[in-house]
């Protein structure tokens, strides 16, 4: 994963927190790792971990005093990872939707697209965040399952974000499959 340029997505599912562990072992293993927030992932887990982490400042901004923020982000990355990918993120990427720096990165986005759902167990049951996860996988994303187990509302079944250490493996099968692999 050397040298490799990644962005890692951030939305405001609980399961945030454990975005810190993934971002920090995608640069252990040499890769540049570029974040984007939501302001929903803010109220979760400062940025400024996330640029402890990484060494790199956390874009938040959709607009900025000068240059395209999203396709200049969307440039510069081989892989985009949305690590949690909440049922409204998935909404937004199945419909083609983008109204903050996430969805218009993820939109202009070329790429091989990684997302990690993370909800309820309603939600993810819910018959609309199953067509969008359809949507999504038809779209060519690849959609990493929540795993089954206890969430932070209390409840247990299948919601829980996957483990950093599969999101990473993943991640890590796609770059070296791809044209640009070392």
């Amino acid at each position: 994963m050397i040298g490799r340029e990644l962005i890692v997505g951030v939305t405001g599912g609980i399961a945030a927190y454990k975005t810190a562990a993934l971002v920090s072992r995608l640069v252990q293993a040499g890769a540049g790792v570029s974040v984007v927030m939501t302001a929903s992932a803010t109220r979760l887990v400062g940025p400024k971990t996330f640029e402890a982490l990484t060494g790199r400042p956390v874009a938040l901004e959709t607009f900025a005093e000068r240059g395209h923020p999203h396709i200049e982000l969307a440039d510069r990355g081989e892989l985009l990872c949305v690590a949690p990918a909440t049922a409204n993120l998935l909404a937004k990427a199945a419909w083609g939707l983008a109204d903050d720096l996430l969805s218009t990165t993820l939109l202009s986005f070329a790429g091989p697209v990684v997302l990690a759902p993370a909800m309820n167990t309603k939600m993810w049951a819910k018959a609309a965040v199953q067509r969008n996860v359809r949507q999504l996988r038809e779209d060519g994303m690849v959609l990493i399952e929540p795993e089954e187990g206890y969430l932070s509302c209390g409840a247990r079944g299948p919601g829980r974000m996957a483990a950093p250490d599969k999101i990473f493996q993943v991640i890590a099968e796609i770059l070296a499959s791809g044209p640009t692999a070392s």
